[in-house]
């Protein structure tokens, strides 16, 4: 009998990103996240059977917690992870599905995975043929994808998205997330195709290509509603984020949703795009200048006794503005769950204390201890009840990939 290919994982950061990731702390992570949703109660007139497109990490990942624990969905889950193989951990995501779907067998829910190219219309095709067959339709889409490129299904190019300011270099203050030392970032402008390749990656495009497949296959449900992500934040990141190549790319999501609106009428659907908070995310950390406001955020937020992570926001998106009928839309239709960060009583203080940051009392103004946290628990390290000196496998299959691997 061949050993147990087992090894003691810790974590390696590369930039802004953790190439190792923990099997066990990823599972605390989602236990943690489900803890939060059923401490709140059932929520009612959720939705019972959920599509999410980008399910694995971040707000995709909460989004698939907040509807199975709350509202007791059945949920199918879409994502491009790495399985873990001997001597090499699978991605943050891989471990999370895991987690998520024997969680969801124990408290005898429904869930279904898909790892492969979200864009591609063979994927979509497999997606909607389980919908199908295992719950005819569904009766809400979670759009919730990032990706730094993207195969176009019918022609075939490969677009790449970046994130640049328009029209001119863009200068401000930014955090070393390595050193912790705050310096100036200088950001030249997009050039070229760069808005539009960025706009075909990251827009509203995919988004309808998922909802007219659906809809075409009669596998929405009457009242369906489906919600793509977005965020907008303080002007001091505008150049960089709403205003910059993602910011346009935003821009068609919202584009797409209007669209969206008019396709589903007939069947009494809804389609919203939800503003969501800045949270130290596998995204938002390879943004220049937001994890140095993460950091000014979170210490105002938790001092005031507002600070919300991925699953709060989600358990309020269900619960408060989905479910209720109450979704508070803006003067545009969005959904703004970052009312709580953009209230004045926030951005004041933040605001002045972002002028008044350096790297000697970033300590005193900022919570970069709990930016570094968040960032390591996306990757399952530092959770509490966790032996990470212990040895672990990093082969953990997920239950129904590995079943619709062995035709079961």
């Amino acid at each position: 009998m061949e050993p147990m290919p087992i090894m003691i994982v810790a974590p390696k950061i590369r930039g802004f990103i953790c190439t190792t990731a923990h099997p066990d702390g990823c599972a605390r992570h989602v236990a943690e996240q489900i803890a939060v949703v059923q401490k709140r109660g059932p929520i009612a007139h959720g939705p019972r059977k959920v599509l999410v497109i980008g399910a694995s990490t971040g707000y995709g990942l909460a989004s698939r917690i907040a509807a199975a624990f709350g509202s007791g969905a059945a949920t199918i889950g879409v994502f491009f992870e790495r399985p873990g193989e001997p001597g090499r951990t699978a991605t943050a995501g891989w471990y999370n599905t895991a987690a998520f779907e024997r969680e969801a067998a124990a408290a005898g829910l429904y869930a279904r995975s898909f790892n492969g190219d979200a864009f591609s219309d063979a994927l979509k095709a497999e997606v909607i043929a389980a919908i199908k067959a295992d719950l005819g339709q569904v009766d809400c889409i979670i759009y919730s994808l990032a990706s730094p490129r993207r195969t176009h299904p019918r022609t075939g190019e490969v677009c790449k998205s970046v994130l640049k300011p328009i029209g001119e270099t863009y200068t401000n203050k930014n955090l070393n997330t390595g050193t912790g030392v705050v310096n100036e970032v200088s950001i030249e402008p997009a050039e070229g195709d760069d808005v539009a390749q960025t706009v075909a990656v990251m827009g509203g495009e995919d988004w309808e290509m998922w909802i007219d497949a659906l809809q075409a296959a009669g596998a929405l449900a009457p009242g369906v509603q489906t919600v793509a992500y977005s965020y907008i934040g303080p002007s001091l990141t505008w150049p960089i984020y709403k205003n910059g190549t993602i910011g346009k790319a935003k821009e068609d999501v919202e584009r797409a949703q209007r669209a969206l609106d008019t396709r589903l009428a007939p069947l009494g659907g809804k389609a919203w795009v939800s503003v969501n908070k800045a949270l130290v995310t596998q995204a938002s950390s390879a943004i220049p200048v937001v994890p140095l406001y993460i950091s000014l955020l979170y210490k105002t937020m938790k001092a005031q006794g507002t600070h919300e992570d991925c699953i709060e926001q989600m358990d309020r998106l269900f619960r408060d503005r989905l479910a209720s009928g109450k979704p508070q839309p803006d003067e545009a239709g969005r959904i703004r769950l970052d009312d709580w960060e953009m209230a004045p009583a926030v951005q004041e203080p933040v605001a002045r204390n972002w002028q008044a940051v350096t790297t000697e009392n970033l300590a005193e103004l900022g919570d970069f201890e709990g930016y570094q946290a968040s960032f390591l628990r996306l990757f399952g390290f530092g959770l509490a009840g966790v032996d990470y000196a212990a040895e672990t496998d990093p082969e953990v299959p997920i239950p129904s990939i590995r079943a619709a691997a062995s035709g079961g």
